[in-house]
């Protein structure tokens, strides 16, 4: 349950992908998994020949990249697409192949209730 989610700040912040990988490759243990995010297939293929990741977060691509993307990475690790996922699009990224699919918008667009009890 415990793991590192490698951001797109945190990949700028460092200087690219290899230098982010090699800072956490040094502080993390090697039971920890390792989540990286990106947002082009260029950075897709620097994570695939890097390597050191066990997941990588595909984020606002859309459906004809995250096909591109899951063919590229052919199985070789965990592939989950998020950013811009709505309800009515989930089962068109879901066939891409695609192992996970999370969406912010279960949180950040939740219908409020106000609801008060008054005695």
């Amino acid at each position: 349950s415990d793991a590192i989610l490698i951001k797109d700040n945190h990949i700028a912040a460092a200087g690219g992908i290899a230098p982010v990988r090699e800072a956490v490759k040094a502080q993390a243990s090697h039971m920890r998994r390792v989540e990286i995010e990106v947002d082009t297939l260029e950075q897709l293929e620097q994570v695939l020949a890097i390597g050191g990741a066990d997941v990588v977060l595909l984020d606002n691509m859309d459906t004809p990249t995250l096909e591109k993307a899951v063919a590229m990475n052919a199985g070789k690790l965990v592939l989950e697409a998020s950013g811009n996922m709505t309800l009515p699009r989930v089962a068109e990224v879901a066939a891409t192949g695609v192992n996970y699919i999370s969406s912010g918008a279960l949180t950040h667009s939740a219908k409020t209730l106000d609801l008060g009890l008054d005695f």
